[in-house]
């Protein structure tokens, strides 16, 4: 099967771990143990979140002028390259040498008028106090939002309308690469107005599940899956009736909330590719990659199930 694994923020940093080298470098290799096992019998696309590694970049980047500080979409193509190394190195470190793997720095176009722009939504970068927070805000004009019990800064989520090197994503799998693609939900990418040929950065965040079911669209994939730190997709989160869901149609996840921080956008993105495209998607825990692609692990999500089930 052709498979898009779209890895969560917890893939390289998980909540409150430090932001060093060797702490992401031992996620990075975590998250390789896990999908090491599957080059074997499956084209693998690998996407991933950079959050964190955007927020630290950017907090750097406070010690410069204004006007030298680099932006958000310089920002994504940095992380996409250090994130990338990293995973094809511990991929490599586990599989056979002449396993191809590539990292792909991936353009995304959004569109101008967009109304992510009106109400920024993503979170990027450490959490903070909240006096902490509202110092900050002032001093660099950043708006922040409650995150849990914490606060962390927000910007803007445009939808993904176009990925500019899908062809390339599409080719390399064909001769047995494992592909590191749309880091982050890709490199936010708009055309100037006023030209349809220039084509400039924005000041954006796109969501990484969007943009993986996008590219898993467009790929024509079989399965794409979300790995976050969650077992499956669960009703009444934290509550002692908590359920976990195992197989679900999309109209069947149509009468539940889930949160618009987290588990939502991918939910969102699995019942979109399955409505779709007639295939797969599952959401689970990294460590259940494997058995997500059996199906025996995580939430299934298929128009082709009977109905809703759930793990015991």
């Amino acid at each position: 099967m052709r498979v898009v694994i779209a890895l969560g923020g917890n893939a390289l940093l998980r909540r409150g771990e430090a932001m060093t080298a060797d702490v992401q470098r031992r996620n990075a290799r975590i998250a390789a143990e896990a999908i090491a096992p599957l080059a074997a019998e499956h084209q693998l696309i690998i996407t991933h979140g950079n959050g964190p590694q955007v927020g630290l970049l950017a907090l750097q980047g406070a010690a410069y002028e204004p006007d030298e500080a680099y932006p958000l979409d310089v920002l994504g193509a940095e992380t996409e390259g250090m994130i990338g190394y990293m995973l094809e190195q511990e991929l490599g470190n586990l599989l056979p040498f002449e396993q191809p793997l590539a990292t792909l720095l991936t353009m995304v176009e959004v569109d101008a008028d967009d109304p992510g722009f009106q109400n920024p939504t993503k979170f990027v970068g450490p959490v903070y106090d909240k006096a902490d927070a509202d110092r900050i805000g002032t001093e660099k004009g950043w708006v922040f939002k409650q995150d849990g019990e914490k606060w962390r800064r927000v910007v803007a989520s445009p939808l993904p309308k176009r990925i500019f090197e899908v062809r390339p994503v599409r080719w390399l799998p064909e001769q047995r690469t494992i592909v590191i693609c749309a880091g982050g939900g890709g490199i936010p990418t708009m055309y100037e107005k006023g030209s349809d040929r220039k084509l400039i950065g924005v000041e954006a965040v796109i969501d990484k599940d969007l943009c993986s079911e996008l590219l898993a669209r467009e790929l024509g994939a079989d399965l794409l899956v979300m790995a976050t730190d969650a077992q499956a997709v669960c009703t009444d989160w934290g509550k002692p009736s908590q359920k976990a869901i195992h197989k679900a149609r999309p109209d069947d996840l149509k009468q539940f909330s889930f949160p618009a921080g987290s588990m939502g956008p991918k939910v969102d993105a699995a019942c979109h590719f399955a409505q779709e495209t007639g295939k797969s998607a599952a959401i689970g825990t990294l460590a259940d990659i494997a058995r997500m692609v059996r199906g025996e692990r995580g939430t299934i999500i298929s128009s082709g199930f009977s109905g809703l089930t759930w793990h015991a």
